[in-house]
């Protein structure tokens, strides 16, 4: 099997390069210089050249505060990069895997959310990541997963963001009226390459097991990273920004478990492993 990886620059894209290749899954790994997303010619002329069997797509606008002021460049990647995408794989009969967000969900409540509940994003990135869904939506074979919190030893995240303010400053305020899951890329990037080479298709949500606040998620990190740093509980309202951020981050797992997949491990045991990698 050979399958190419967008967005390979990445947290999420690096690890699954690396889960393929420990399989022995042939991986071409592209970011924008190789393959411009938002350039349909790039896209076909990348892919078509590329010879293979499924593409997994990883590269997206993540700057969620930034997007409410560049609307059009934030839907230019993650809705017509996608769709540039989906055309190829129209053409070549290619199974697509793209990976979206708890964001196409209003954030309200404390029920989790349904992988084929009711979409209504709350923010820009939310809702372009919801339009690249429904392109994704226009293939026959392809895999949506919904993922949330991601945390991975390549690029900038907020275990690492933590780390270095709780050895900075000594203290930190972080908010406990949003709850979720966090989202450990190399366990996520293992199921990913299981899923890739099966036919299970259909819309997914993959988080680690639990779920938390960022304060409780906070407290967590520095318990393992033996950082002796005050951890102050405050209302999001303390923090405001340009998106709003969603309250309830629970997503269930049903998909997983009809399909035969095993869900990932506690995101307590996620942690337990990623910040010996990266504390230094």
């Amino acid at each position: 099997m050979r399958v190419l990886v967008t967005g390979v620059k990445g947290q999420l894209g690096h690890d699954i390069v690396a889960a393929l290749e420990e399989k022995n899954i042939d991986a071409i790994g592209v970011d924008i210089d190789e393959m411009d997303i938002t350039d349909e010619l790039s896209v076909n002329t990348c892919i078509t050249s590329s010879d293979v069997d499924a593409i997994i797509h990883c590269a997206a606008w993540t700057a969620v505060d930034k997007a409410e002021d560049e609307i059009d460049k934030c839907r230019q990647v993650n809705k017509d990069g996608t769709a540039n995408i989906v055309k190829v794989c129209q053409k070549l009969d290619l199974p697509l895997m793209y990976f979206s967000t708890d964001y196409i969900f209003n954030g309200q409540g404390e029920t989790p959310w349904d992988e084929y509940g009711q979409a209504e994003p709350l923010n820009t990135y939310g809702l372009t990541k919801y339009e690249g869904e429904l392109e994704v939506q226009k293939l026959q074979k392809y895999f949506i997963i919904r993922i949330s919190w991601v945390f991975g030893v390549n690029g900038k995240n907020f275990v690492k963001t933590m780390l270095r303010l709780g050895k900075e400053r000594g203290e930190v305020n972080v908010v406990d009226d949003q709850i979720g899951s966090p989202t450990y890329t190399y366990d996520l990037a293992r199921l990913c390459v299981d899923m890739i080479q099966t036919e299970e298709y259909g819309i997914y949500h993959a988080t680690n097991e639990g779920y938390c606040s960022w304060y409780e998620f906070t407290k967590e990190i520095y318990r393992i990273a033996g950082i002796n740093a005050q951890v102050n509980p405050v209302s999001s309202d303390q923090f405001p920004a340009k998106a709003k951020r969603p309250s309830n981050s629970r997503m269930n797992k049903t998909q997983l478990d009809k399909h035969g997949f095993k869900r990932l491990p506690s995101w307590q045991d996620a942690l337990q492993r990623y910040i010996p990698l990266i504390n230094d």
